[in-house]
């Protein structure tokens, strides 16, 4: 039975914002109350899904939680309609408002810890809500991540979607950002490495736990490989594993701090993938690597063969970088190709090619358990662009997030993909 792995990009919401609430997030923090283009970023976005499609691949999408999230003020006590919680929330509590305004929910890659049926111990898909509790406003999303992905993995019998883990500090957990898989094919057996911090006095959080990563392994019955993300890599501004190294079937493709045993883990991953291909790079800093985002970049097998590797703008941008990119394509290595992409805003933000979206390895019969209203075909993509085109926001100054006419525009924008959604 074949296997192919489907990429889930988060679509950019309507109310996507630059409020800089993401502490380690060095691009977050910089362009903190910028002006930002939500109807441009959920654009580019679409974009990049596309050329995925017209590589050959298959695409999914995943519907942005409803922003300002009303439901969450609510909950912490604010009374009345949507309008009137919002409005008191902005008055009395501007800092936890703007925090209930974020569009963060369109980084899939932080949705869930997806293991593959091929390795868990019921054969299923496992799909692990992160709880994403180290930052408040990135905590918010999970009920409604859930939610969302209980309606798209929607069969039983081939996915087993599960809540989010309890939301301490002891069970942190920032998604698919921090696992890789590696293996041969998508379809065979593999190994999940789960890369986790500690505690070690680093001047930005480290976010992920070990002991999720070994929650996660359980939930889903696998014996997961779980090692520490290097000190330097967080100190540089690597807030999750995925800013620092991306992996493909037998391809782990890093630089060359970002592990703290890199030694251990390379050993394990060439004893579990006989044919195991490490393509590390030491010719870049780090600071290269977290300004370009270069190792966020999405590492795909292409239907013909080889790997290609989608690459945000910024790359292009560093020589350093350019050369590096340049030699891993070069080099003895499957990755053929490097093909760049225009996610300038959500760059802006923090999150390259590889943060927009959820990889999802799924067999024919598995695929067929997916709602396919959240599979994109040509029809189905030119609806969304279309929906986008006409009602996202072109513009958000921070100030703008405490008007009402936003929210009315936002959940406007909302109600108006809701409505797609039942259409197609």
């Amino acid at each position: 039975m074949m296997t192919m792995e489907i990429n889930f990009d988060g679509l950019i919401g309507p109310m996507h914002n630059y409020a800089g609430l993401s502490a380690g997030n060095v691009a977050s923090a910089s362009n903190a109350g910028a002006v930002s283009q939500p109807r441009a970023a959920a654009l580019q976005g679409l974009a990049k899904m596309r050329r995925l499609m017209d590589l050959g691949l298959t695409q999914g999408f995943i519907p942005p939680p409803r922003r300002p999230a009303a439901a969450a003020l609510r909950a912490l006590g604010f009374r009345g309609d949507d309008q009137a919680v919002l409005v008191r929330a902005a008055t009395e509590d501007p800092v936890l408002f703007n925090n209930a305004c974020s569009a963060s929910a369109m980084w899939a890659a932080n949705a869930a810890t997806v293991i593959a049926g091929a390795d868990s111990g019921d054969g299923r898909v496992h799909l692990v809500t992160a709880n994403l509790s180290t930052m408040l406003h990135r905590s918010f999303e999970a009920p409604d991540t859930y939610a969302m992905l209980r309606t798209i993995f929607r069969d039983d019998r081939h996915f087993a979607v599960h809540p989010a883990l309890p939301g301490t500090q002891h069970f942190s957990d920032e998604g698919a950002a921090n696992h890789m898989r590696l293996t041969r094919r998508h379809g065979e057996r593999g190994l999940n490495v789960f890369v986790h911090g500690a505690a070690r006095g680093s001047r930005y959080p480290e976010r992920q736990a070990r002991r999720a990563g070994e929650a996660v392994s359980r939930i889903a019955g696998i014996e997961g490989f779980h090692t520490l993300q290097s000190q330097a890599a967080i100190e540089a501004g690597a807030f999750h594993n995925d800013v620092v190294a991306v992996a493909n079937e037998n391809v782990l493709l890093a630089h060359a701090a970002a592990f703290e045993d890199r030694d251990g883990l390379f050993a394990a991953a060439a004893r579990a993938v006989p044919d195991f291909v490490p393509v590390e790079v030491d010719s870049i800093t780090l600071e290269d690597a977290i300004g370009s985002y270069l190792f966020n970049s999405q590492l795909v097998t292409l239907p013909h063969g080889g790997m290609a590797l989608i690459l945000p703008g910024e790359a292009c941008e560093n020589s350093r970088v350019w050369q590096a990119v340049e030699t891993i394509v070069a080099g003895n290595n499957p990755i053929a190709e490097a093909i760049v992409v225009d996610v300038r805003e959500s760059m802006r933000n923090g999150g390259g090619p590889a943060c927009l979206r959820l990889r999802v390895p799924v067999s024919d019969a598995a695929r067929g358990g997916i709602d396919p209203r959240f599979m994109l075909d040509e029809r189905r993509w030119a609806a969304l662009n279309e929906l986008v085109e006409r009602h996202w926001p072109e513009r958000i100054d921070a100030r703008d997030l405490a008007d009402p006419a936003l929210w009315e525009t936002a959940f406007a924008a909302h109600d108006a993909l809701d409505a797609l959604l039942r259409s197609i």
